[in-house]
């Protein structure tokens, strides 16, 4: 019995170390909540539920990434070139900004085709450069960020986008059954994700790769295509998000969705996605991106100022890599 309690008690202390911030993040948002009633309102709930769903989005793509060892710090740069233009081709008829005037309306399935076979050809690109130039992912995807916001500043005269049709901007305002499309959205790509991570060949490869290329390789797996595909993946969840984003914000510039890869590379890592490779699911990124939102919504209902609540972003990056290596340390 004493064994028995004392395994009890490793495991115990065991949970909580590894779950330390999301714990952490759970009794300020009881603190908050306690102080500011306001806080667990219907409209702030509703508010973050829809900032979470398209951030999710992105984490969803970058998770396949990190699983594999890799990275794609393009994340933001491409979902704000998405939300551009969306915005461009979201136009109402009779704008006097209009950027194409004489195009006719197009169908919103139409735009968001359009966006994402554009923003899967950057994928593409970074595929084939990590797999077939052998550069490292960090390296290559932070080249394709500065390539992206060049092109976006140039294509949109780092002018902002407005005067959108009511029909997009309706995605993020409208509900079925009672619920917003938005998280509907988030909610089908995550349980095809799901599928994909646990029920299909590439899932299986993916995790393969992540926990051992060369075995990987050896066993028959084919590397280079497997991450292509992951890559393009990624970078059409950035240009889902991106369009999302633009229909939520009534509007788009080329500082929309800056930085957004580092929040949605923080939010993964705290959702259990090991930055080694090989681990990570998608309920885990959910809880991640769930955390890393709710506790900059707390901040900002105690009237912290911005600057501050970078720092303690910055704090949760570096806590939850750290106790991720400290994690894979201890397997080893």
């Amino acid at each position: 019995m004493e064994d028995t309690k004392k395994i009890s008690g490793k495991k115990v202390k065991s949970w909580i170390t590894n779950n330390a911030i999301i714990i952490l993040m759970l009794v300020i948002v009881i603190a908050v909540g306690i102080m500011k009633p306001k806080f667990f309102g219907t409209s702030n709930l509703i508010n973050t539920l829809k900032n979470i769903s398209i951030r999710y989005i992105i984490a969803l793509g970058i998770s396949g990434c990190l699983i594999t060892t890799g990275n794609d710090l393009s994340a933001g740069r491409v979902a704000g070139f998405a939300a551009c233009l969306a915005a461009i081709l979201a136009q109402k008829a009779g704008y006097s900004g209009r950027f194409y005037p004489n195009m006719p309306e197009l169908p919103l399935l139409a735009i968001f085709a359009i966006v994402i076979a554009i923003c899967a050809i950057f994928g593409l690109v970074n595929g084939l450069v990590v797999s077939y130039l052998k550069v490292q992912p960090f390296i290559a995807t932070l080249g394709m960020q500065q390539i992206v916001y060049g092109i976006c500043l140039v294509y949109t005269g780092a002018n902002p986008i407005g005067g959108l049709r009511s029909d997009f901007t309706g995605i993020a305002t409208q509900n079925i059954l009672g619920i917003p499309v938005l998280i509907l959205i988030a909610v089908v790509v995550a349980i095809c994700f799901w599928f994909l991570y646990n029920k299909t060949r590439h899932g299986k490869y993916m995790y393969a790769i992540g926990g051992n290329e060369n075995a990987a390789e050896v066993a028959g797996v084919n590397v280079p295509k497997t991450k292509i595909k992951i890559y393009i993946l990624a970078s059409c969840m950035f240009g889902l998000a991106g369009v999302l984003l633009a229909a939520k914000s009534g509007g788009a510039s080329v500082q929309t969705a800056y930085g957004y890869e580092l929040d949605a590379i923080a939010a993964s890592t705290i959702g259990g996605v090991s930055t080694t490779g090989g681990v990570g699911t998608v309920p885990g990124v959910l809880v991640g991106v769930c955390v890393f939102e709710v506790l900059k919504v707390a901040l900002q209902f105690m009237g912290i100022d911005s600057s501050y609540t970078y720092l303690v972003q910055g704090l949760v990056i570096i806590l939850a890599v750290a106790m991720d290596i400290r994690k894979y340390l201890a397997k080893k």
